[in-house]
């Protein structure tokens, strides 16, 4: 929110929503000229749905990051949480950023940086070993975690000002089922990935993300680690 320079007033655009997270926190920084929020998937877009319930400055809808359905120079700002690694054409979706972007305004990305400090992708990793099928995906997770690769995809989109950081977090939960049982109950696309693995396969997955968060019963402390890139539309 902060590298985007959202304020109130402006018009947002929420790419890739997911379950509203950003859209959610949009909506309160913005009032009454809204948010839209976006994702390809239309699961998802009932997921936010239920987060944002019927506030009355959100638009939300299904639409692919690559090809939007809205005019040019559309959006004050442009937002997407965790999902450009995941676009088969990141450099084709930030070109559309930036095209319903007006002119002065920003996106920004937030991306993965490594697997030891993701709050669940230590787990899909451990899910791939067993389901290799699924290690592209776990792969891409990080594919834009370096600061260079990011700015050149900006570059390449035509933006201006590039600016990153790096952010972390510690979540602290009571245990490490606290931690754990929202994705054996399928949470996410962690638990979803879980839910396709066999009575035998789940168990040693558990026993060994307990390990490695190195669980003595008491608190657990997962460490989360994200990079923010963000770039400025200018001139035409």
């Amino acid at each position: 929110m902060r590298a985007a320079d959202v304020a109130p007033g402006m018009r947002v655009l929420d790419i890739a929503t997911g379950t509203g997270l950003s859209a959610e926190a949009a909506l309160a920084a913005v009032g009454p000229t809204g948010v839209t929020a976006v994702d390809i998937s239309p699961a998802m877009v009932a997921k936010a749905r239920e987060r944002l319930g019927d506030a009355p400055n959100v638009s939300l809808s299904v639409a692919d990051g690559q090809a939007l359905p809205f005019p040019d120079e559309s959006f004050d700002a442009v937002l997407c949480n965790l999902g450009l690694m995941f676009f088969p054409d990141p450099v084709r979706g930030l070109r559309e950023f930036r095209r319903v972007l007006r002119r002065g305004g920003r996106a920004t990305v937030s991306v993965n940086t490594v697997v030891e400090r993701s709050y669940n992708h230590q787990i899909n990793v451990m899910i791939a070993r067993y389901a290799p099928d699924l290690a592209d995906s776990v792969a891409r997770t990080f594919a834009l975690a370096e600061a260079p690769k990011l700015r050149s995809l900006f570059d390449v989109a035509g933006f201006a000002d590039f600016a990153t950081n790096t952010v972390r977090h510690a979540f602290v939960l009571p245990s490490f089922d606290a931690y754990y049982s929202p994705f054996e109950r399928g949470g996410g696309s962690t638990g979803q990935a879980l839910a396709a693995l066999s009575d035998d396969i789940r168990r040693a997955v558990h026993e060994e993300a307990r390990r490695d968060l190195s669980d003595t019963g008491g608190p657990v402390k997962p460490e989360a680690e994200y990079r923010i890139g963000s770039g400025q539309r200018q001139g035409t």
